[in-house]
This record gives structure tokens, sequence and C-alpha cells, in this order.
């Protein structure tokens, strides 16, 4: 058994090592953002983060509402 968790914690490490190899490396390192709106090949397709689309799809009903109320 301790030697399955030493195996676990090594490989865990040499994962996180591994991972961030960029951002150790580099001077002012950071890793980047994950986010949908802020990726320009999202963004070139059209895609973007449910939230925001989702804002945009009631400020898009809120118009067509107050029109017909003219």
């Amino acid at each position: 058994m301790s030697f399955t968790f030493l195996t676990v914690l090594i490989l865990t490490g040499l994962s996180v090592v591994l991972l961030s190899v960029r951002v150790i490396l580099k001077k002012d390192g950071t890793f980047s953002s994950q986010h949908l709106s802020q990726s320009k090949a999202m963004r070139k397709r059209g895609i973007g983060c449910i939230q925001s689309e989702d804002i945009k799809e009631r400020q898009k009903d809120r118009q067509k509402l107050d029109v017909k109320h003219l």
C-alpha cells in the first residue's frame, strides 16, 4: 500500500511540474486563459461563453418586446 501511495505521489508531482514547465521557465509566464470568449479560434467560429450568449439573446428578446408595444 505504501508503494502505491508513493507511486501516486511521485506521478502527481511529476505531472504538476510537466504541466507548468512553460510558466516556470518563462519570465512572467502565465497559463493561457481557458475561457471560451477569450479564445481566438472560438471567436472566429462564432462560439462564445454560454453566459454571454444568454445575455445577448435576452437583450434581443427585450428589444423585440419593446418594438411591439410601440
